[in-house]
């Protein structure tokens, strides 16, 4: 049998909220829950139930306690405040960066070729655990070495930054602005890896473009001649000739 709509619960949430508002009516007033029940025509044991959460309060039964009050209970559904992501990494709520989110082509000089540009995939995604974005590295030849971390951004500098923090270890990539077309030009300052354990500081351009505005990328380490590799030297060109870092040496 279908309840009336006055006849109907209604839900946990709801409920829980008007027993909140009725005992501080309640204390407010200085009332009684009989001189209540009276007032709003309910018998004492339909109050009580529901003010202790024995059952939900009915649409019927929550109108005739605010003719009852003079005050209004159901107060509307709010909803709740957006996430933040820690001030650390720019305080910044997920509506605010899901244009970030998404999956990228991202290039940069290959270490062990000077000729190369080597090619691999990152995906930025926001992450519920830490209340932030996150990204995470994939389609790497040396997937070893493949790189996952924080997302910050800041609001003095408009930059964006991919953070590893790994055991002391870090690995920093600092982009600008992203272009109309959503590519991000900068710096990634890393690690090279070499013979054995052997690890040297490295740094060198890098752009990260929104896969969706590619039809058939090629990944892992492109050289001179292969498919795309005009293209992807051109766009890694630009971190400099655009403007969008500089290298300084002796």
């Amino acid at each position: 049998m279908t309840l009336a709509p006055a006849e109907a619960e209604l839900s946990i949430e709801l409920s829980q909220a008007i027993a909140v508002r009725v005992r501080e009516e309640l204390a407010r007033r200085r009332l009684s829950r009989q001189a209540l029940a009276d007032l709003a025509k309910i018998s004492i044991s339909t109050l009580e139930k529901a003010l202790a959460g024995r059952r939900p309060f009915t649409l019927a039964t929550t109108i005739r306690l605010e003719e009852a009050l003079g005050a209004p209970l159901r107060a509307p559904v709010r909803a709740p405040p957006p996430a933040l992501a820690p001030e650390t990494l720019g305080a910044y709520s997920r509506p605010a960066v899901a244009w970030l989110e998404g999956d990228y082509l991202t290039l940069r000089p290959s270490f062990e070729d000077p000729t190369a540009i080597y090619a691999y995939r990152t995906e930025i995604a926001w992450d519920d655990a830490s209340s932030s974005l996150a990204f995470r590295e994939a389609a790497r030849l040396d997937a070893d070495f493949t790189q996952k971390g924080a997302v910050s951004l800041s609001n003095q500098s408009g930059h964006i930054y991919l953070v590893t923090s790994e055991q002391g270890q870090f690995r920093l990539a600092t982009l600008g602005r992203p272009t109309i077309g959503g590519e991000m030009y900068g710096v990634l300052a890393t690690l090279q890896a070499g013979h054995g354990s052997h690890l040297t500081p490295a740094a060198a351009p890098v752009a990260y473009v929104p896969l969706r505005r590619l039809a058939d990328p090629t990944f892992g380490r492109v050289t001179p001649g292969g498919a795309h590799f005009d293209d992807y030297r051109a766009t890694l060109a630009r971190v400099t000739d655009k403007g969008f870092a500089r290298f300084f040496g002796l």
